[in-house]
């Protein structure tokens, strides 16, 4: 069935509140609005505003009542409106939520899933288009996802919340209009794992979110010119599938991380760490890195455009491992 990746969560999120009483969801506009990307469309009038609950423009305030509600019975799936925001809520997420297990010795759970739109590529500017992924990935306690496929898009919801400890999960902004094949057999997905989503021989592209398709271009591109690209999605950025990752460069032999973070902390970095560690003497070449310019993201498309990673950019990085500059 071909759907867009907003249709593919919908339906998620349809399914969820439909299949259990004590699903539902809360941010702002969510209800009347439909949600800031659509996803909620419609919700409020057939679930009503018990289910659906429109709050003030306080991320503190309602992420904090969703961890109350998950420690109360309840399974909240609370949205914020970019990942921008939520940087307003940190102290629930992960002073309290991500530490009552800890915390409690193991007395109380806090299950929980809060989802964001991420990342840049449509002009909103600096306050509106950052990709902070990497902030909640280094937080111990938390479950975090990257969906980029519409299988990850319709499959991730129900596993996450059948979680007991608190799920963020990442929505990239330039996804949610981008169709494909939901597969026949889809079912809901494995939280722990990447997934190899083109196998090749010469290089490994290791990506997540709205860095999956240019990976993919870049890996056609690449074809024509003989240099067979495996393309990893990470799908999960915490826990890293260490497995599926080391895998991958043992075989190819080189590696190129595609992030649309910043270079500097990114969760790039870690990549290349943990490569470095485990996979050193496998390695005939550096691991590269593809990252964001360290800038604020520009409101000007064509300054947008050149501050995020494009596929020209991870072309002539693979071009440059292969010896093909």
């Amino acid at each position: 069935m071909r759907m867009s990746d907003r249709e593919a969560m919908r339906a998620a999120l349809h399914d969820a509140l439909a299949s259990d009483p004590r699903v539902f969801l809360m941010g702002e506009d969510v209800g009347r609005y439909g949600g800031s990307y659509a996803v909620s469309k419609g919700f409020l009038a057939e679930f009503g505003p018990e289910r659906i609950r429109d709050t003030p423009l306080s991320e503190l305030a309602f992420v904090g009542a969703g961890v109350g509600a998950a420690l109360g019975g309840m399974r909240p799936i609370v949205e914020v409106m970019t990942v921008n925001f939520s940087l307003l809520a940190l102290d629930p997420i992960v002073n309290s939520a991500a530490l009552y297990r800890h915390m409690s010795g193991g007395q109380f759970s806090v299950p929980l899933v809060i989802r964001m739109a991420t990342g840049a590529g449509r002009q909103l500017a600096a306050q509106h288009s950052h990709s902070l992924e990497n902030w909640y990935a280094h937080v111990p306690g938390l479950t975090v996802l990257a969906p980029a496929t519409i299988d990850d898009a319709r499959g991730m919801l129900a596993p996450a919340l059948a979680d007991p400890d608190p799920v963020v999960i990442f929505e990239h902004a330039m996804l949610y209009n981008v169709e494909g094949e939901l597969s026949d057999g889809w079912r809901n997905a494995d939280l722990r794992s990447a997934k190899v989503l083109r196998p090749g021989r010469d290089v490994t592209l290791i990506a997540y979110g709205g860095t999956v398709f240019k990976s993919l271009e870049a890996a056609s591109k690449l074809a024509k010119e003989g240099i067979e690209t495996e393309v990893v999605d990470l799908r999960v950025l915490r826990p890293l599938d260490d497995a599926t990752i080391m895998g991958s460069v043992r075989r190819t032999r080189r590696a190129v991380v595609v992030d649309e973070g910043w270079r500097t902390g990114s969760l790039a970095g870690e990549i290349v760490a943990r490569i470095v560690e485990q996979a050193f003497y496998d390695l005939d070449a550096p691991v590269a890195r593809v990252c964001s310019e360290e800038v604020p993201i520009p409101y000007a498309k064509h300054l947008e455009e050149a501050a995020l990673p494009q596929v020209p950019r991870i072309v002539a990085t693979v071009r440059s491992l292969v010896g093909r500059a």
